[in-house]
């Protein structure tokens, strides 16, 4: 299981934020690699609330489900996704006077038997740029 934490300040009221991380169509603007996003059961602040991905990592096409396990209005959500790469994501919403500090724990497996260990550790540098990226894209677009 790989690790990953992160965290950016953002410019803008936490309401504002968190509306458009709950939104599951926005993976598709601010998550490098995201392809698709389908089949989305969309009950608002409901945990159980999921959707299908498509997500590209090294040229290879993986597809898989996340599900909402968690989540505290303007404060908390986490996901938990299953299919060719599982993963857990934390988002965690702290306000403070500039904005909003978005606070991001990831938590995946690498299909190790599909892309190798060699590859593996490789990706693991891709990913930790991706997830500065992807907070980066958050904050662009909060900021416009």
């Amino acid at each position: 299981m790989v690790k990953l934490k992160k965290s950016i300040v953002i410019k803008a009221p936490v309401e504002k934020v968190f509306a458009y991380m709950k939104d599951a169509k926005s993976n598709l603007e601010w998550l490098p690699g995201v392809m698709e996003i389908t089949d989305i059961y969309d009950a608002p602040g409901q945990v159980g609330s999921h959707f299908r991905w498509a997500y590209k990592m090294a040229g290879l096409r993986f597809e898989g489900e996340t599900t909402l396990v968690e989540y505290v209005e303007n404060r908390r959500m986490v996901t938990e996704g299953r299919g060719a790469i599982s993963n857990r994501w934390q988002f965690d919403y702290t306000p403070i006077p500039e904005g909003v500090r978005l606070d991001l724990d990831v938590e995946y497996t690498v299909p190790t038997p599909v892309l190798g260990k060699i590859a593996e550790k490789a990706l693991r540098g891709q990913n930790e740029r991706e997830a500065e990226l992807a907070l980066s894209n958050v904050k662009v677009k909060m900021e416009s």
